[in-house]
């Protein structure tokens, strides 16, 4: 086996962490000497073991003299558990290939510095891409100081999200809804308007087999998410939290009592200012938001510049209709030189359906 598929082997364990260490990274570490891997190891947990350490754990053979291959640098600071970078140069290796170096700046090739001293031959860059994309949340989350935001939403081929009377379950068949769910697991927040509470009582919850369910954030300017609706029913199950601009503490005082939080806003254009609602839920150690809300949302979100990809379903149906709904509501765009740009398209068939995700290359405020 050569450097790549032994970094493959790094990624694939990486990956196993998905859904369980945020707002952490998702690290994999193979060890191999003499052309064997005795040892594997990735983070399985946020406020455990990091994947090096773990590594080391489950050795056949010593270490001295082996190769390391981790998909992001070893940490070089004192968190929740003690800097990997020293764990690695105690040990003995005498080789350490690293595909992504670490943008926090606590780390940011610190330890690359420290394990060349040490007299470890260090390499950097195999796998890049793949590692950098697996931790494309966690590197916009440290390096920003706000939540990677997907925005997500299902249409029909005629670019309606419902039919003119307001019914859409369901647009997309069982594939494209069993991703969504894989989705809720791998971001640690889902964000909805209160119209949506209000129209499809929704729960918002993982439903899929070990999933870990997202963190519920309801955008209710004037506090109105009706208290007999699920999400509120079951808020001392599920964390949850109303985003408003209604400073009213007895209407505060029913959600709270019932285990919600309440996370006050002002009002920027009469609407929630959500740049200031992400930098306050960045605080809360929440670094993904997967926006399930409707067209108003929708378009609120691209308007105030916090959407960073865009997931479209497209379902072979035509419902047809003026007046049905479209994904973003809005007054929209003047020009189409104007236009939100998207990039570096991915496609994936579903089932019957079409998955499109793409990065927002330009919002609104760069017009």
């Amino acid at each position: 086996m050569c450097d790549i598929q032994y970094m493959k082997r790094a990624l694939e364990l990486a990956k196993k962490g998905i859904g369980y260490v945020n707002p952490n990274p998702l690290v994999g570490a193979v060890i191999v000497k003499d052309g064997q891997i005795i040892g594997v190891g990735y983070h399985q947990e946020y406020g455990g073991p990091h994947a090096e350490v773990n590594a080391f754990s489950s050795l056949k053979d010593s270490p001295i003299g082996a190769a390391m291959y981790v998909t992001l640098e070893p940490c070089s600071h004192y968190g929740k558990t003690p800097p990997c970078v020293d764990a690695v140069i105690k040990s003995g290796v005498t080789r350490v290939v690293v595909a992504s170096l670490d943008p926090n700046p606590l780390v940011a090739g610190r330890s690359i510095t420290k394990m060349q001293a040490a007299g470890i031959d260090v390499e950097i860059g195999v796998l890049k891409e793949e590692c950098d994309e697996l931790n494309a949340v966690f590197f916009h989350y440290i390096t920003k100081k706000k939540p990677y935001v997907v925005m997500k939403y299902a249409m029909t081929s005629d670019g309606k999200i419902a039919t003119h009377t307001g019914s859409s379950r369901w647009i997309t068949g069982e594939s494209a809804r069993t991703k969504v769910h894989e989705d809720r697991h791998l971001y640690s927040g889902i964000m909805v308007g209160v119209g949506t509470v209000i129209a499809d009582d929704p729960m918002l919850d993982c439903r899929i087999k070990g999933g870990r369910n997202p963190i519920r954030i309801i955008c209710d300017t004037t506090l109105r998410t009706p208290h007999n609706s699920r999400i509120i029913e079951t808020a001392e199950s599920i964390r949850t939290i109303l985003i408003t601009a209604c400073t009213d503490e007895i209407k505060h005082q029913l959600y709270i009592s019932v285990g919600c939080r309440i996370m006050t806003v002002p009002l920027k254009d009469a609407k929630l200012d959500l740049q200031v609602a992400m930098r306050i839920l960045a605080e809360e150690g929440i670094d993904s938001i997967l926006l399930e809300g409707g067209a108003t949302l929708n378009a609120s979100a691209l308007d105030a510049g916090i959407v960073n990809k865009v997931q479209t379903y497209i379902a072979p149906k035509l419902f047809g209709g003026a007046s049905a709904p479209t994904p973003i509501a809005g007054r929209g765009v003047n020009h189409p030189d104007q236009a939100y740009i998207l990039k570096n398209r991915k496609i994936t068939i579903l089932g019957e359906d079409i998955l499109i995700e793409s990065e927002v290359a330009k919002c609104s405020q760069e017009l």
